[in-house]
């Protein structure tokens, strides 16, 4: 019962990053989200809200593909392949990456605590 509500609740996010949805996104997202960009850039709830509410990041195409859903109790870690296209400071991009979300239910409620983003590069692995 739980993978089905945390596969609704990745739809929604999905839906609430394609329409810039600041709303929904404040609802997903826990206030002490920890979350590492393929940078390398640690950012926190603030941060991802302002990157969509600012118009800084804007999806065009958001594409789900080898979803895992693992639950420890209160606790699921999601890992996904996604291929994104937008703009990023106006800039179009478009690249696949591998996400790692860690979903906590507090208060009966579930939210997005910690993730990780990395692209998928075509290099060999060794």
């Amino acid at each position: 019962m739980d993978e089905m509500i945390i596969e609704t609740l990745e739809e929604k996010l999905r839906q609430a990053m394609l329409a810039g949805d600041v709303s929904q996104l404040d609802e997903l997202i826990a206030d002490d989200l920890v979350f590492t960009l393929h940078t390398g850039l640690v950012i926190n709830k603030q941060d991802d809200l302002e990157a969509h509410r600012a118009g800084i990041q804007k999806f065009t195409k958001i594409e789900l593909d080898d979803r895992q859903i693992r639950h420890y109790g209160d606790c699921a870690v999601v890992t996904l392949k996604a291929d994104l296209a937008g703009l990023f400071h106006g800039q179009a991009y478009s690249a696949t990456y591998r996400f790692t979300r860690i979903w906590v239910k507090r208060q009966n409620r579930w939210q997005i605590a910690a993730g990780h983003v990395s692209q998928v590069s075509d290099a060999p692995l060794f």
